[in-house]
């Protein structure tokens, strides 16, 4: 055996500081790699949620746009059956003052 000194002594506390340098490197990295893993899974559920809100906010929006839509077409229809009756008062007319003519 060695007593520690010597060449054989050196390179064998060279190895276990070098062992323990490994086993250290080994811990940080787990740790590491959990943090990493933890939050890339809180980064993946603030997108779903971000996500989530999003489409709320669209459908939103498409409710707005329906009823906009709504109101727009019946607005048309009542501006499209003013006109017809405008139309048709002034064909009444037109009808009127020939037979009038005629008579």
């Amino acid at each position: 055996m060695t007593d520690g000194s010597g060449p054989a002594g050196a390179l064998e506390a060279a190895i276990l500081r070098l062992d323990q340098a490994v086993a250290q490197l080994d811990l940080r990295i787990g740790a590491l790699s959990a943090k990493a893993e933890g939050a890339n899974g809180g980064l993946f559920d603030a997108d779903r949620a971000q996500l989530a809100a999003d489409l709320d906010a669209a459908r939103g929006r498409e409710r707005d746009l329906e009823e906009a839509g709504l109101q727009a077409s019946a607005a048309l229809g009542r501006a499209i059956a003013d006109i017809r009756a405008a139309l048709g008062e002034d064909e009444e007319a037109e009808d009127i003052e020939p037979q009038a003519a005629e008579a």
